[in-house]
């Protein structure tokens, strides 16, 4: 099996960069702008680049979109349906689509989230990311716990599918108190939950907190009993993990993410955008600028905003589908592996991991971690790539 081949999910990504605030915990390509957003400007950048990147890849049929940020819970209804027109005039979508918006429920307003169902969003992604006041003002959102509940009452109401974000391993957070927040969030979600420890990333105002003594998370012990916490009240609710910080019944999983994980192909359009194209018969990773009007002059220059537009070499490749695919619970297939990197998994590596009860292999041959190996996961793909 190779990276090279049309088959697998195609899946379109779509970055709106622009939010109310900047969280100080957060190191993703998102902007603060005072002024008013020319969203028909952005729009108009959008399908050229969405017209370009289609060129080079003639035939996809589109089975995810995915709406990230930044918020695209910003931008007007009409904006969303004119990118969802764009991707429709230049590749087939499926009948099947699942089109998700990530929203803040800073931005949630009931006749907005009519207009993006009416558009042709399907299911949204709520950053609630607590439902403790405290932890919430601390995280720098913009929101409170009720005003998060509200959102997704909303969000329940008008979309067929929906999920929401929570960060746990918060300064001062108990086990008790996470326990009880997540049992919480479990009886206000139908299918899906993502649930993110707080890592402390740099050049973030957390790492500089962090590094000054003003917040403190909990240590590997704590950490640990956490995360084995979250496990054991999502599995015992029917909402098992299926990837390291991603729980949902079965058959709810976010298809779009799987795309990642699954290494199949993506199209990254927008500001700071990543994509993965099968191109000529190399897998091509793509980049586009991050500053936003940066991206928005050289799209109406160049026709497109790209940065990085380069072939993976066959070990980039197989490193790549070994680092996203353990992050899964249904884990990799070791012959895909073979046939991207030109040599096998080192089977005695396999084997003493085995034994430490980090890794195992299924009945129909896939190597996944153990849910006791998850924990570690970085430490067992460094030592499976070696």
């Amino acid at each position: 099996m190779s990276f090279t081949k049309l088959d697998g999910d195609f899946g379109v990504y779509l970055h709106w960069p622009f939010c109310l605030s900047k969280c100080p915990y957060c190191d993703f390509n998102s902007h603060v702008r005072h002024a008013a957003i020319d969203e028909t400007r952005y729009l108009r950048a959008f399908e050229r680049e969405i017209a370009m990147t289609a060129e080079r890849t003639p035939g996809r049929t589109v089975s995810t979109i995915f709406f990230g940020g930044g918020t695209p819970s910003l931008m007007q209804p009409s904006t969303v349906g004119g990118l969802l027109d764009a991707v429709a005039k230049h590749w087939t979508v499926s009948p099947g689509v699942e089109v998700t918006l990530e929203a803040n429920p800073t931005s949630v307003e009931a006749a907005r989230f009519r207009g993006y169902r009416a558009a042709g969003v399907n299911r949204v992604s709520l950053g609630v990311q607590s439902l403790d006041d405290a932890s919430l003002k601390e995280l720098g959102r913009l929101h409170t716990a009720r005003e998060a509940l509200d959102a997704v009452a909303i969000a329940r109401s008008i979309f067929p599918r929906y999920s929401f974000d929570l960060i746990y391993a918060r300064p001062r957070q108990t086990l008790q108190q996470w326990a009880g927040e997540l049992r919480r969030a479990i009886a206000e979600a139908a299918e899906h939950l993502s649930l993110y420890q707080l890592t402390i990333e740099p050049d973030t105002p957390f790492a500089a907190l962090h590094k000054a003594g003003k917040i403190a998370t909990p240590g590997d012990e704590l950490g640990r009993e956490l995360y084995d916490t979250t496990q054991e009240i999502c599995a015992a609710a029917g909402l098992p993990a299926y990837e390291i910080s991603n729980h949902a019944r079965p058959g709810a999983e976010c298809r779009h993410n799987l795309v990642y994980w699954r290494g199949h192909e993506y199209a990254g359009i927008g500001p700071g955008a990543h994509g993965r194209l099968n191109i000529d018969g190399r897998r091509i990773a793509t980049e586009t600028e991050k500053r936003p009007e940066s991206w928005m002059m050289r799209v109406e220059s160049l026709g497109h905003g790209l940065i990085v537009d380069e072939a993976l070499t066959p070990g980039e490749q197989s490193d790549e589908y070994l680092l996203m695919g353990l992050r899964l619970a249904e884990g990799i297939e070791p012959e895909r592996y073979a046939a991207l990197s030109g040599r096998a998994l080192d089977e005695k590596r396999i084997a003493l991991l085995q034994n430490e009860g980090a890794v195992e292999m299924t009945p129909s041959g896939r190597l996944r971690v153990t849910m006791a190996g998850f924990p570690v996961l970085d430490a067992v793909v460094a030592d499976l790539a070696a």
